[in-house]
Order: structure tokens, then sequence, then C-alpha cells
């Protein structure tokens, strides 16, 4: 007999039905003649009540059966006595796919630390934690795709090995397949880069958007979702070393644009969260942080206050208050003062333009009075900065002048160069990291603790 999700049984399941479950032990309990053991397939956040009578099961078999083991339990669903949920299932057939040693199963008791199910990241989805975590990630990014395919965008695939640097920090991943001992040099004594694979020094990407910009100078609008990688030494909460970016790009939009699309883009996402993962929020908001469905109701309800940043640094030179970090006119803005802006001063989220060029990539476009770009930063309450965009520079000559000011080689550009000389356009993107999305839609604090397997300095095992 097929199985049924236990998601689908749940919802819409009717007393007098045969059918099959198959999931895992959450917990088992019982008397002296029936056990009661919660069954969990992954589908939802609750589990189904399967009833065993002992007698028809067997002791024998229901003495193998603990948490985390793995069933196939065949049975009639009957309308359930207790709160909660509609019905539950009477068992006249149990399967062991799978035993779970009690004595080993590191889940075996509930009230793990984060800390600690990270050490077992390969057994972690099984958590009500982490179950909830992952559903919430797919939905977010079938969200993400569902905006942009509604939306007229087209989904680009970017390169992961680029011999480019988009954002000009050299926090890149080497791919290589020359001997990591005794390379082969050139006249200079430098490592001949010639002779390997791809002809040139070549790395992993820390961004699509300079490969999307080519496709949204022929379709107009286009969009990246992949993996994007920082070879940064940062042990914290905030950083990965792999991570996901998703990149729109479009054609003949200018700043007001790209900071409209970009608000309408973050308020769908946010809204699709809240209403199609209600169980999984609700479970999060009691265990590990009970104002995240106030901040997503923040982000939904309110307008994003738009200021540049000679007003935010005004603002914040005014305020009074105490920061860590100092603030002055030319110094990137940090967290606190992200956080202020947006949770003490304007109580909206808050989208930050004309950044001086000095702390801004080289693509972005330059503004008339030659000291900012038309740079874009969208502040979220608990996390600062989620989206950072710009409108991008679309003049030759400008373009050019930024990349011989920031020493970056001509020649490796050359192609995106070129794309200013053939039918340039104005245009404009941003990026959005995933898993910073992720951390405000779930309320977790680590960044760790929302992508499956994390990267990180000195960790690479599962």
């Amino acid at each position: 007999m097929a199985s049924v999700q236990i998601k689908q049984v749940l919802k819409d399941g009717a007393p007098g039905t045969v059918l099959t479950l198959k999931g895992w032990v959450k917990t088992k309990r019982g008397s002296k003649n029936v056990n009661f053991i919660a069954l969990n397939d992954g589908s939802c956040f609750d589990s189904i009540q399967v009833v065993a009578d002992i007698e028809k099961i067997g002791e024998d078999l229901l003495k193998r059966i603990s948490t985390g083991a793995c069933l196939a339990v065949t049975g009639t669903l009957v309308e359930s006595p207790g709160a909660g949920q509609n019905v539950e299932m009477q068992a006249t057939q149990i399967e062991i796919y799978g035993e779970a040693d009690p004595e080993t199963f590191p889940l075996q008791k509930k009230g793990h630390t984060l800390e600690f199910l990270r050490e077992i990241a390969h057994l972690r989805p099984r958590t009500n934690t982490f179950g909830a975590v992952f559903r919430i990630r797919h939905n977010l990014a079938f969200a993400i795709h569902k905006y942009f395919n509604d939306n007229g965008f087209f989904y680009l695939h970017t390169p992961i090995i680029t011999a480019s640097d988009a954002e000009g920090a050299g926090e890149m991943f080497r791919v290589s397949t020359l001997p990591a001992q005794n390379p082969p040099l050139n006249e200079e004594g430098a490592v001949d880069f010639t002779q390997d694979f791809f002809g040139s020094e070549s790395n992993l990407t820390v961004s699509g958007q300079l490969q999307a910009e080519t496709g949204a100078m022929a379709l107009s609008r286009v969009y990246t979702f992949g993996p994007t990688f920082r070879a940064e030494n940062s042990n914290t909460a905030r950083h990965l070393a792999e991570f996901w970016m998703i990149e729109p790009e479009v054609a003949f939009n200018e700043l007001e644009e790209n900071m409209d699309l970009a608000e309408d883009f973050l308020r769908y996402c946010v809204r699709y969260i809240y209403e199609n993962c209600a169980d999984d929020l609700a479970f999060l908001n009691k265990m590990y942080d009970n104002e995240l469905l106030s901040r997503m109701e923040f982000v939904i309800n309110n307008a994003f206050k738009r200021i540049t940043y000679t007003e935010a640094i005004s603002i914040l030179e005014q305020s009074g208050h105490k920061f860590e970090f100092p603030v002055s006119w030319g110094l990137d803005l940090q967290s606190e003062h992200e956080r202020f802006l947006v949770e003490k001063h304007f109580k909206s989220p808050v989208i930050v333009t004309d950044y001086p060029k000095s702390i801004k990539a080289f693509y972005m476009r330059l503004n008339e009075d030659g000291k900012t770009v038309r740079a874009m930063d969208i502040l979220f309450p608990g996390i600062g900065e989620v989206v950072g965009g710009s409108q991008r520079e679309e003049r030759y000559d400008k373009l050019l002048e930024r990349v011989k000011d920031q020493g970056i080689h001509e020649e490796d550009l050359w192609w995106y160069l070129e794309l200013r000389k053939f039918g340039t356009a104005p245009h404009s993107g941003f990026g959005l990291g995933f898993e910073r999305m992720m951390l405000f839609v779930t309320g977790m604090g680590n960044i760790r603790d929302v992508i499956l397997s994390p990267r990180t300095p000195g960790n690479a095992k599962f």
C-alpha cells in the first residue's frame, strides 16, 4: 500500500480510511495494554498519534521501537479523543525500517542546545527546530522564484567558477588543478596560471551580478539565485564561507525603480512566509524569539523610509546615543547604527542611498557631486542590512575611471566594460543574502542554524 504524507492526513483525513503512514518516531509512551507513538515524516510540524494495541502488534516488536526509529504503519483513521488533531491511527501492522538504539541515539532526549546540534548536523533536521527551519527555507526559496516569475523575470544560472572579483575584496577561494607543491612558475617567478585548467587564475564566485548584467542587457529582467563564496576568516554568528544569493538585474531601472522593486519583493517574501508557515513560525516564536511574528508584521505593514547616507549620518550624530563604533561621514554604517535608524528613530524599515564612493564597489553609478554613488542598502529590524544594491554605472568612461582608481586590471573586465560600448542603457540591481533573510523570518540567532551544512573556517566535514 502506498504511503500518504502525514500533512495531508492531518488536514483532511477521514475516519474509517485505511492507509499506510511512514516516518520517524518522535516519542513513544505506553501502558499495560497499549502504546502511543508520535509519528512524523517531516511534511509538517505536527506528528500523528499512532495507537498500537500490544496484543495485536506484538510486545516484542513494540519493545524495539524508540525515539528516532523509522516505521511503516498501516491502520485505520479514527476520530481523536484528544485536543490538537481531528484524527489518529489505530495500527493493524507496523514494520520497522530502522531502529535507533536509545543508549546511543543523540536525540533520545529533548532540550539539546543549538551548539550541540551543530556537532551532529547530519541528525539535527529531525528536531522540531530544524524541521521548522528547513520547511521555511523551502517556502522562502519558492516565494522568491514565484515572485520573479510572476513579474516577468528570467532565471539565469551564472557561473560558480570565475576569473572576476565582483566585489573587489580579493577574499576568494582559488580553483586550480596545478600541484600545491612546486607549481609551474613564469619568468617573473610567479605561479604560471596559463598552464592551469582554465588558462588563468580562477576562483569560486563571490557574486553572479556582473554576469547577470549581460543577461539584463538582452532580456531586460533577469535574476540569479545560487551559491556564492567568501574566503573571509570570520567565525561570527553572521558569516558563512558558502551561502546563497539572490541578485536581480533590470535594464532601464534607475535607483528609484530599484528601491521600489526591492521593497515590493521583500514585503512579498515576508508576507508569503507569514501566511504559509504558520505552525512552524508559531513554534519558533514561542521557543526562540517571541518578537518574530511582530517583526514580520512590522515589515509587512510599514512603508520603507528612504533617506540618504548624509541624512543618516546627521541623524546618528545628533541622536545623543552612545555607539560602540564611531559615526562620521565617509565611514561605513555598522549594524548598531543601522538598527538604531530602524528600531529607534524611524520605527520602520529604512533604505539608505547615495553612499560615499570610497566605501562602495566600482560598478556603482557616480553621482553628479563626484563624491557619492547611487547605492542603496535596505535595513531591517533585528539584523540591520538585508539588501545591498545600486544603479550600475552605464557610462564607459566613468566606469573605466573607477576600475583604474581601484587598481583593477582592465583586461580582467574587458567584457564587462564592453557592455558599455554596445547599446549601453541605465540599469540597476541588488543582492539579497538568502541566509540573512532566513535569520529574519525564523528568528534564529546564528547563521549556521539556517543552512543544512554550514561552511565556516575549519568546518567542511559534513
